[in-house]
């Protein structure tokens, strides 16, 4: 691919590396291809590397016994996953799928850990983004636990709109199946709120465009 040395300097996990180093990130990715549908890993696989999207996008998702699906996170260009028991060590703790059809850049873990031992900024750029992570986490763990429906989808809204910089019409970047299965219902109850808001003059959705009529009632209903 050619645009890899400039994904990879987009990295989280990379910020502020020379280019010299980011060379030698290059080296150590393996591309991978997978189609639609796809699984990438398994729940409870060992975690023997992490992955990087270059093209695509990828879920995690956990399955109940009962065969409940919870998406715990949905990730685009440039993001990592995958990172965390690969430093700790062990097993996958959920699984992953490709949503659409995906390049990812995977990173053997003995080899990264081998060259994240001789530099200490990536060793800092990992437990800033593990940190970022276990605090979205948190909050995705309090709204399913504490919020009613209503309130996550709010709060999603108001995140989404905060992320593209878009105070009035924001984009969902994501199918309302998944985006169900992120906030933990199922589509049927999310399509009649998504009405309700409509209804109410909070929101007007045509499609996957959504204008914003009413931030402050939409951040009343968040909280």
């Amino acid at each position: 691919m050619k645009d890899c040395l400039s994904i990879i300097a987009r990295v989280p996990l990379f910020k502020g590396l020379p280019r010299d180093q980011l060379k030698k990130i290059k080296k150590i990715a393996v591309q991978k291809e997978f189609v639609k549908g796809e699984s990438i890993f398994s729940e409870s696989d060992e975690a023997d590397g992490f992955y990087i999207v270059a093209r695509g996008r990828v879920k995690i998702y956990k399955v109940s016994l009962e065969g409940k699906e919870q998406i715990l996170h949905i990730f685009g260009l440039g993001e990592p996953f995958g990172e965390a028991p690969v430093f700790s060590g062990g097993t996958f703790p959920a699984s992953a799928q490709a949503l659409e059809k995906c390049s990812l850049f995977f990173f053997p873990r003995d080899t990264f850990i081998r060259f994240i031992s001789e530099n200490i900024p990536i060793v800092l750029n990992i437990l800033s983004l593990l940190s970022t992570r276990l605090r979205r986490f948190t909050v995705q763990i309090e709204n399913l636990s504490l919020k009613e429906v209503p309130g996550r989808l709010a709060e999603y809204l108001l995140l989404l709109a905060a992320e593209q910089q878009n105070r009035d019409i924001i984009r969902l970047n994501i199918s309302k199946g998944q985006l169900a299965g992120l906030l933990g219902t199922v589509p049927e109850t999310l399509s009649r709120i998504f009405s309700r808001m409509n209804d109410n003059g909070l929101i007007e959705v045509k499609g996957r465009n959504i204008k914003i009529l009413d931030t402050d009632s939409l951040e009343d209903l968040a909280e």
